[in-house]
């Protein structure tokens, strides 16, 4: 058996090369917080009501009560969807009468916006929603706009998983960030809201694929417990960097053209990282090509000031190694023997689950009480804690430990926000942003955790397709955002249940702490069976009949 980490041990844990991969990589994750997130401001709603156009010819009096009222959630609102007849209303003005001299204006019939909207512009220039008026009737397009993006991450993470085992972790890296920079530039251009879809889409087949590849490039390159620090501290705090720029941005660039465009820029400086990224040698072992991983650890050697071993792997453990791995490993591994499948099973529902919770928290942040760019950047910078938590989870707790605790608390505190009441929104916004610490620490484990659960032949398709599997929740989460509109606490009922759920199905995975990563198929761990079974059968029923409960509420709320 080839243990990797011990083979390369000679060349310590901090050394210039360690340091040069660490920052490189890291660098290369801040485009990704850009991108993943503009949205909330590219596709921003303001303010807006139906326009009254010059040519209807109202006096002042008929044109300030041209758009009736409407409740909402308990406040009176003008309609932004609605306005009273022109016609008629003309009819009113040029007769002389007067609002109050025609009597209750509310009588008057009404009828949809057909000359368009006006918008606000206290927040924003300009957004797609403003350009293509993509509300009211056509509002569907926004959570879809959404959700089309999370369809190509969706497809890039199936693809590029596949692609990075049989080509390489670096090559991958690469084609990901060019589509994600390119495309976004193209995007720019756009005519139609369709166009700007469809590029959106492509754009999402580069962006979290190209931080999976980043991980995954890290992971298999640094050394075990540069690995823990790389995971956390180094690819998560970069792309909270970049979130946290994101509302910086957008708080001086209101045009959401120009915006994108300043957003897509940066992603050309990480061009120069190819000279300096090496190919994963763990990869290069697992296909054979013994002498490329052989002089990529030995340039680490003389990068960091170390004589390497004249040699470095025992030919033994290669020829072992490479009569294990003749046959290409493809997608259908990850389902052949027992132990694999039920960790594929497993890392499906986690990354689903903790998705739902991440982007539905962080999409929200347009709907919370006060100023979206101080709230956005309030939930990227939490981040930054939840990353330093999970790096002292990691490494001081059990895996599956510390994945499901930090699951149940975002899930416990989020259902939490149904007791507050509606005029305290300063607890709303802080329990929202406890809940977003605790999914955003759940969210960087997995990555973790799923690593280090499959072997080096098929372990990027294994954090691929729970790449993929997460796509399907970011996917759904933009209409869980949109049921909001019925109800505020509805969607944190829903990410709040899920998330508490599987917190305690997590205690289901197998421990990974202070084991080798396993490099073949036969070498991954053994499912020994439900390690929550110490709990009494009345326990658990009283906790399923609290979250049946809770779903129940939902149900009710559509009923009515």
């Amino acid at each position: 058996m080839l243990d990797y980490d011990q083979a390369i041990s000679f060349l310590g844990d901090w050394g210039p090369f360690q340091l040069l991969i660490f920052f490189s990589l890291s660098a290369s994750t801040i485009p990704n917080g850009f991108n993943g997130m503009s949205v909330v401001f590219l596709a921003a709603t303001p303010e807006h009501q139906c326009l009254v156009p010059a040519s209807a010819n109202l006096s002042a009096a008929w044109r300030n009560v041209s758009i009736p009222w409407e409740q909402h959630e308990g406040q009176r609102l003008l309609s932004k969807c609605r306005r009273y007849r022109l016609d008629t209303l003309s009819a009113f003005s040029a007769g002389g009468l007067e609002p109050g001299q025609h009597g209750n204006v509310s009588s008057i019939e009404q009828e949809k916006c057909l000359d368009g909207w006006t918008y606000s512009q206290e927040l924003y220039l300009s957004t797609i929603i403003t350009e293509w008026d993509i509300v009211c009737e056509n509002d569907w397009k926004g959570p879809l706009t959404t959700s089309l993006f999370f369809v190509g991450v969706l497809v890039g993470s199936f693809i590029s998983g596949q692609l990075s085992d049989r080509f390489g972790r670096k090559k991958v890296l690469f084609i990901t960030m060019a589509v994600q920079t390119g495309f976004s530039i193209v995007q720019v251009f756009s005519t139609s809201w369709e166009m700007f879809a469809i590029l959106f889409l492509i754009v999402g087949m580069g962006q979290i694929p190209n931080y999976v590849a980043a991980f995954i490039l890290g992971s298999e390159i640094l050394s075990k417990s540069a690995r823990i620090i790389f995971s956390t501290l180094g690819t998560c705090v970069f792309y909270a960097i970049g979130y946290m720029l994101l509302p910086l941005f957008a708080y001086f660039i209101r045009d959401w053209r120009t915006l994108l465009l300043a957003l897509a820029v940066p992603g050309l400086f990480c061009i120069p990282l190819w000279w300096i990224i090496p190919e994963s040698p763990q990869w290069l072992i697992s296909q054979g090509r013994f002498e490329e991983a052989e002089s990529i650890i030995r340039n680490a050697a003389k990068m960091n000031h170390i004589t390497p071993p004249a040699i470095i792997f025992k030919t033994a453990e290669l020829e072992d190694l490479k009569n294990s791995q003749q046959k290409r490993h493809t997608i259908l591994d990850l389902v052949k023997t027992r132990n694999v499948r039920i960790i594929t099973i497993l890392t499906i529902l986690v990354w689903f689950v903790t998705a739902i919770g991440y982007f539905g928290v962080s999409l929200n942040t347009p709907n919370l009480h006060g100023d979206p760019f101080l709230n956005c950047f309030l939930l990227a910078a939490i981040e930054v804690p939840s990353c330093v938590l999970t790096w002292l989870l990691l490494r001081n707790v059990a895996r599956r430990y510390s994945v499901s605790s930090t699951m149940m608390l975002g899930g416990i505190v989020l259902l939490l926000i149904q007791l507050v009441p509606l005029d305290l929104h300063i607890v709303s916004t802080v329990l929202v942003m406890v809940g977003k610490f605790g999914i955003t620490a759940a969210f960087n484990m997995v990555f973790v955790y799923t690593a280090e659960l499959y072997p080096t032949v098929i372990r990027n398709m294994g954090v691929g397709v729970g790449s993929m599997s997460s796509r399907v929740g970011s996917i759904i989460s933009p209409y869980i955002v949109y049921l909001g509109a019925y109800d505020r606490i509805l969607p944190y009922i829903l990410m709040g249940s899920l998330t508490v759920v599987m917190g305690i199905l997590v205690l289901l995975f197998p421990e990974t702490v202070g084991r080798p990563l396993p490099e073949t198929i036969d070498q991954t761990q053994n499912i020994k069976g439900y390690v929550i079974k110490h709990y009494s059968l009345r326990q658990c029923s009283v906790f399923m009949a609290w979250i049946l409960a809770q779903w129940t509420s939902i149900f009710s709320l559509f009923v009515e």
